[in-house]
């Protein structure tokens, strides 16, 4: 069981150096959540980037969970962002980044992510160090 975010699907979609071992461990997980403030996030830069009915796709694998943003989990994300958020530290969660941070939390789980901005909070990546 892991979270995913937009980075991470970005990442398989968009052919970037980390999109082999997202795409790993998103086929190796039986159980995927996803924030629908991630999939709004991952909608709006595949839209963006011209690949947008390839994510559609790939959110509608049977594997993933669609986490509905209730008023707690968006409670949950702004706490995210007053902790780990752009102008409070180093991490420079953004508002889609808030959602993946607030779910993994929530379901105590990994998160699948590329970048740095995770690896400098408190979430344990689904990408094993060595591979990351």
């Amino acid at each position: 069981m892991i979270v995913i975010d937009t980075s991470a699907l970005v990442a398989m979609l968009a052919n970037e150096v980390q999109g082999p071992a997202c795409r790993s461990v998103f086929e190796t997980e039986d159980q995927i959540f996803i924030s629908a403030g991630t999939v709004l996030e991952a909608l709006i830069v595949a839209t963006r980037r011209g690949f947008r009915s390839e994510m559609r796709e790939l959110i509608a694998d049977p594997s993933m969970s669609i986490v509905p943003v209730t008023e707690a989990r968006a409670e949950l994300a702004s706490v995210a962002y007053a902790q780990w958020g752009k102008s409070f530290h180093k991490a420079s969660l953004n508002f889609g980044d808030c959602f993946a941070y607030a779910t993994a939390k929530e379901f105590d789980c990994p998160l699948l992510y590329v970048g740095d901005d995770f690896a400098r909070t408190d979430i344990k990546s689904a990408i094993a160090p060595s591979v990351a």
